[in-house]
């Protein structure tokens, strides 16, 4: 039988204000329905969609509850009120099958992401002029090496280190056994960088209760500050636009010559990246020809694995494989949250003042309305490649004014994500939005910055709050129009703060495309030939 995983959304709202859905119930329909949902609301941006149903109001199972006792319930919620929200498909099929959905069968989603199992994990840490900021203690009765001092926004709590966590390796190197005067030397010897992996106290038990052996390849990656690049991409009537090949003294497939404007560029790919992996096979041991193959089979398609000069020396230091990364990211039931991409540990360079890099860090909503002069921009595309951009900004026209750049990436248009879509289907909806046009952007950096990460860019991300009414109604067996005007019930006095999972299919990290090795004629060709232009 199915599992059937919740997401848990918790709304706030400001007083005076409401959460932005109708609660409902309607004839015909089982369970309490999200509808009617305020564009740009809170329950909007949390990621509730229409059809949604609610299970659980702050901890209450009300499914089989009357419409109007939900309604008092999320009321009497104070100023936050949490649901756990089943969507339309998976609702209906789980009352197909009898499905007790008030046992949870598996753990609920948070803020978008599921509960990560117990893992060891991998920290990275690279020293600065105050040192490492942690020291090392051991634990009469216990053997090992723990972590004390952790000195709070030091080089190692950013890079993950927790108070007491057990030191398990030490740049690959097994430690468990060594003394601390052994340990000491060898962070001495280990230069200005260092990789640990360490394990708290509720992971170490319960390894231990199972018997299990903790390594590396148990470990989440997910502290690590460079990951490699999941690079997705379909192939443009000129190919994917790189050159594969190999480098005198040095081991693996590497990226030359990658095409401007072409799929690979588009997709984030750079020159001297080496290839990890082809739609999930890791390719280290693959001869040059067998690599080209394999891309060959995947048709239009392919995904690749790929890390920089700088990911790859990281992962190496940890004696780590970089498919780790990608096993994560693939068993993981969904990406990080937008609070956690931006939380990651960085790099240690010249720092940037948290609240700027949150404010780096974001799309754009623009908009903008139409003057006899039209918008004042060009909308650039791939021939044959999903994707728009951003040209040729008129100063002081309606783009500029609302925040338009050059080429910044739309994402959605009208509410409606196009990443998918063809330059053809995103011109189409421009024209039929009339003299009002609204468009979600992003900076080529900061579109790279989340799709590396697997973080789906919506308005979510915006960080902005836009109150809107919140209505809840009760729905007679009559008409809907009926319902939906004579039964409203106005959910007063409770808000909500969101933690969910987007339904919607993961933004893919671009399109990438290749030349396994030699290049095609029409490979050749400037990018300004392969892009269409219209004046919007």
């Amino acid at each position: 039988m199915a599992t059937y995983r919740p997401r848990v959304i918790s709304l706030t709202k400001r007083t005076g204000h409401t959460f932005g859905f109708y609660l409902r119930v309607e004839q015909g329909e089982e369970g309490h329905l999200i509808r009617c949902l305020e564009m740009g609301g809170p329950a909007e941006l949390a990621g509730m969609k229409d059809g949604d149903r609610i299970l659980r109001v702050n901890g209450t199972f009300v499914d089989g509850l009357p419409h109007s006792e939900v309604v008092d319930i999320v009321r009497n919620g104070g100023a936050s009120v949490t649901f756990h929200i089943l969507d339309e498909a998976s609702y209906k099929q789980a009352k197909a099958q009898g499905v007790n959905l008030s046992d949870p069968q598996s753990k609920p989603v948070v803020n978008g992401v599921a509960k990560h199992a117990l893992k060891p994990k991998l920290c990275y840490l690279v020293k600065s002029s105050s040192g490492y900021g942690f020291s090392l203690r051991s634990v009469k009765g216990q053997s090992g090496l723990f972590m004390a001092e952790v000195m709070p926004g030091g080089v190692a709590h950013r890079a993950g280190v927790k108070l007491d966590d057990r030191l398990l390796e030490l740049n690959g190197e097994n430690v468990e056994d060594s003394t601390h005067d052994q340990v000491v030397d060898k962070l001495k010897q280990a230069g200005s960088s260092i990789m640990f992996l360490l394990v708290d106290e509720e992971t170490d038990e319960y390894y231990k209760n199972k018997g299990i052996k903790i390594g590396a390849w148990l470990a989440t990656t997910k502290y690590l500050p460079h990951q490699p690049r999941i690079i997705e991409m379909t192939k443009g009537s000129d190919g994917y636009g790189f050159l594969l090949r190999e480098e005198p003294n040095q081991t693996g497939h590497f990226f030359k010559d990658v095409d401007r404007g072409s799929p690979a560029e588009r997709a984030g790919m750079k020159e001297m990246d080496r290839l990890v992996a082809v739609d999930g096979k890791e390719v280290d041991s693959f001869s040059h020809e067998q690599v080209v193959d394999r891309i060959k089979k995947g048709g239009s398609h392919c995904c690749l694995v790929v890390v920089d000069k700088e990911t790859e020396q990281m992962y190496k230091q940890g004696k780590v494989s970089p498919m780790l990364f990608f096993e994560e990211m693939r068993d993981s039931c969904s990406p990080p949250s937008y609070t956690e991409a931006i939380n990651l540990p960085a790099p240690v360079r010249p720092s940037t003042p948290p609240l700027e890099t949150r404010a780096l860090l974001k799309p754009k909503l623009c908009k903008m309305e139409k003057t006899s002069a039209g918008y004042g921009f060009h909308l650039n595309g791939i021939q044959g490649i999903c994707g728009q951009y951003i040209k040729d900004v008129v100063s002081g026209g309606a783009a500029d004014r609302a925040g338009l750049e050059d080429d910044d990436i739309v994402v959605e248009v009208n509410g409606v994500n196009v990443e998918r879509s063809s330059h053809e289907e995103v011109v189409g909806i421009i024209h039929r939005s009339g003299s009002f046009l609204e468009m979600l952007v992003a900076k080529k950096s900061v579109y790279s910055h989340f799709t590396d990460k697997g973080v789906t860019i919506t308005r979510q991300l915006l960080g902005e709050t836009s109150y809107a009414q919140v209505h809840s109604a009760n729905v007679p067996e009559t008409s809907m129009e009926e319902r939906h005007e004579e039964k409203r019930h106005e959910a007063e006095g409770h808000n909500d703060e969101e933690t969910h999972e987007e339904a919607r299919p993961e933004t893919p990290t671009e399109p990438a495309r290749e030349r396994y090795g030699y290049r095609q004629a029409a490979a050749e060709k400037e990018a300004s030939d392969k892009c269409r232009t219209i004046n919007v």
